[in-house]
């Protein structure tokens, strides 16, 4: 009988440490799935939103929301176009770099309305942008947070230059896609 009370007694113990650590796990799992998935911008949503279980929940909607968009790829020619309009707003920025910026924030918005990505407000298009392109959005927002300073001609050449990288690296993400249509 003593052998009978000590395996339930086990059995019941490993019940119990099951269901304290699966949830544990569960949301260790879904953590580190999120984190791998979307790097930095896991770490930025977890601090704007200051609470890891809100962002998580943040980045998940965000997944099925950008799901949900009928993005597409460009046609063969919207390619040759989009790759030609850009050597021009590079060019552009010998000469005239703050106009070249807003040039080539222009071409951005351009090319993700084009491909059937919603506008609505910068935040917005970063936090869509974040679900295909997660190690880029952090490179979109501070662009962005230059070309706001260029806006109030605060911006030096150096910072300049350094949003122009991070607008070419998003903007040739963008041209990039699994299959261009003709």
């Amino acid at each position: 009988m003593n052998t009978t009370y000590i395996i339930i007694a086990v059995v019941l113990a490993l019940v119990i440490l099951g269901a304290v650590l699966g949830p544990v796990m569960a949301r260790r799992k879904r953590s580190d799935r999120l984190h791998d998935q979307f790097g930095s911008e896991y770490d930025h949503t977890v601090q704007v939103l200051g609470d890891e279980k809100k962002a998580q929940t943040e980045l998940e909607e965000r997944q099925k929301y950008v799901q949900s968009l009928d993005i597409r790829p460009l046609s063969v020619n919207e390619h040759k176009r989009y790759v030609a309009d850009w050597a021009t707003v590079q060019s552009e920025f010998v000469d005239e770099p703050g106009q070249a910026i807003i040039d080539a924030d222009r071409l951005i918005m351009e090319v993700m309305q084009l491909r059937a990505y919603p506008l609505s407000d910068f935040e917005q298009r970063a936090a869509d942008v974040s679900v295909s392109y997660p190690t880029l959005v952090s490179n979109y927002r501070a662009a962005r947070v230059i070309a706001l300073k260029n806006e109030e001609h605060q911006a030096d050449t150096e910072e300049l230059r350094q949003a122009m990288i991070y607008y070419r690296s998003l903007f040739d993400e963008l041209l990039v896609t699994d299959a261009v249509v003709a």
